[in-house]
């Protein structure tokens, strides 16, 4: 017994063969057309058109077909209407377009009929979360790259249910940084897409929520969408605005002011630690201004932050009002060649309103700060009257309305002895 148990040969019944990997691989290369196939059979009963048809369907087939396996797949038969092979054209083998797509919306390409198709993705993204993260970090970027395969009317349409998808949430904006791939900027592909996106996304959300959708995404820079030749704030400003977006252009300007003043202010604080003379600030900051142009309402209050930013306020408490006097006296000749119109003059009194309500060691000295700016001609007694009646900020505005009273008065009988001498 023992012998014949020796000299029996293993057999391979039970045993799993483990097979080759290229055979694995050929495999598996053809399963998204059996996903794709099988995903047809859901969609394929429902009339065009029924929105409320194709959620369901599609939600069904979710509990019977491997969505998070195959979710680029799935995005790409409901967003392009196929499977995509790399390289971005259609897979040939001879499949239909998808019943449900965003590509069988109506043309002219309408943002409200792009919104039904959004909504049925909603839908399905709500109930199988696991989806969003897909869209947004494989499926979207990898559409986007070959956006110029597509016709024009394709293209519109895919723009356009992107802006959807990010105004509502269900994708990050970073899948807009395949737009910057060097064959799809130089020729203003890049700028007509993103152009497209933007007007979709501010149909129903402001500009607000757009600039921190983008700066939540990674999006920095909107100029990278430009051809290199054409990267210039002006240009950028110059397009958005002509395609009926001058929110975006509004707001690029802004941002570019931003890093201007900050410049400026940093520039002034170290000028004023050297204890350069004023003439010199002055032409720095004109050169500054010539070089990057900002509202004149806007280098005011600038200038006016870097003059303080060097302040020390660190002396006794009884001795802060007169240094603030001296101080603020000793910079009027820096402020004056600035304060050009009552515009600027109330953006003045308004920075220096601010900046006492944020720091209440200064907070008393409102009233004589704005007599040194008036006795140095920085600002008007109109631009005072003005900001008094009807130009003041909301930060602690009661408190400096009350204080200024007198100096107001004063001012507003003067205007009147003045009137009555003529």
């Amino acid at each position: 017994m023992s012998s014949q148990a020796a000299s029996a040969k293993p057999t391979l019944q039970g045993v799993r063969i483990k097979a080759r990997k290229g055979a694995v691989k050929a495999h598996a290369k053809h399963e998204p057309t059996v996903f794709r196939d099988q995903l047809y059979k859901h969609l394929e009963t429902v009339p065009e058109g029924d929105f409320d048809s194709f959620t369901t369907k599609l939600i069904q087939a979710g509990s019977t077909l491997e969505f998070l396996k195959y979710a680029d797949a799935l995005f790409e038969i409901v967003l392009v209407g196929g499977l995509i092979q790399p390289g971005g054209s259609y897979i040939d083998d001879g499949a239909p377009v998808s019943p449900f797509t965003i590509f069988n919306a109506k043309e002219p390409t309408e943002v409200d009929d792009l919104k039904k198709y959004i909504e049925v993705l909603n839908k399905l993204i709500r109930r199988y979360k696991y989806l969003q993260k897909p869209l947004e970090e494989s499926a979207l970027p990898g559409l986007l790259q070959y956006i110029h395969r597509w016709s024009p009317a394709q293209k519109d349409k895919l723009a356009l249910a992107t802006g959807l998808l990010l105004s509502q949430g269900l994708a990050n904006a970073s899948c807009l940084q395949s737009l910057t791939k060097d064959h799809l900027v130089k020729d203003y592909v890049s700028v007509s897409v993103v152009t497209l996106i933007f007007r979709a996304y501010l149909v129903d959300q402001s500009m607000d929520h757009l600039a921190g959708t983008l700066k939540r995404g990674g999006i920095k820079d909107l100029l990278l969408f430009f051809p290199p030749n054409k990267r210039t704030s002006k240009e950028l400003e110059d397009h958005f605005k002509k395609a009926g977006l001058a929110p975006i252009a509004e707001w690029w300007a802004k941002k570019q002011y931003a890093v201007v003043k900050e410049g400026i202010v940093r520039d002034l604080q170290e000028l004023c630690e050297r204890e350069e003379p004023p003439k010199q600030i002055v032409n720095t900051i004109k050169a500054r201004q010539e070089e990057s142009p900002i509202p004149e309402t806007e280098l005011v209050q600038c200038i006016w932050q870097g003059l303080m930013a060097s302040v020390d306020w660190s002396a006794r408490p009884d001795q802060i009002e007169g240094l603030a006097l001296r101080e603020v006296g000793k910079y009027t000749p820096v402020l004056q060649p600035f304060c050009n119109g009552a515009k600027t003059e109330v953006a003045l009194i308004n920075v220096v309103q601010v900046y006492c309500y944020e720091d209440t060691r200064i907070i008393k000295a409102f009233p004589q700060i704005l007599k040194v700016l008036y006795n140095k001609d920085c600002i008007s007694d109109q631009a005072i009257i003005y900001w008094h009646q009807k130009g003041a900020k909301p930060q602690g505005k009661q408190h400096f309305l009350k204080s200024t009273e007198p100096l107001v008065k004063f001012l507003q009988e003067q205007e009147d002895d003045s009137d009555e001498e003529e």
